[in-house]
């Protein structure tokens, strides 16, 4: 099943969560995305079935093989992109916001160029 940019979204909020703390649960993506509880909890549930994260009994979410490949492509894509916004002189933040909304959308042709040009540039 391909993801929308949400469930995307999803993937890269649990991983840049479990580098942050020990065990991530569904309350802590509502807190870190300002989502309400029901709309995470379906999320989560969907991704749980399409096999990209387990929950376990405590409530523990962990990326599987597949949810975490796709949270780290996205999460290298966001900083890449943040890095070279940056590198053009936007601000710290609306680098990272437009990085945002790129990181869902570039083919990876276009990303692959992007990243390619900015590190003859020194960039990341």
């Amino acid at each position: 099943m391909a993801l929308l940019e949400s469930g995307e979204m999803y993937l890269e909020t649990i991983l840049i969560l479990s580098q942050r703390m020990p065990s991530v649960r569904a309350i802590d993506v509502c807190d870190e995305l300002g989502y309400s509880k029901p709309s995470v909890s379906r999320a989560v549930h969907l991704l749980e079935d399409n096999g990209y994260i387990r929950i376990d009994t405590n409530g523990a979410i962990t990326l599987t093989e597949s949810g975490s490949a796709i949270a780290e492509r996205i999460y290298d894509r966001h900083q890449t992109l943040t890095s070279i916004l940056v590198g053009l002189g936007i601000s710290e933040k609306t680098a990272a916001e437009d990085a945002c909304k790129m990181e869902h959308y570039l083919s990876e042709e276009t990303y692959t160029a992007f990243k390619d040009h900015a590190k003859q540039f020194g960039a990341k």
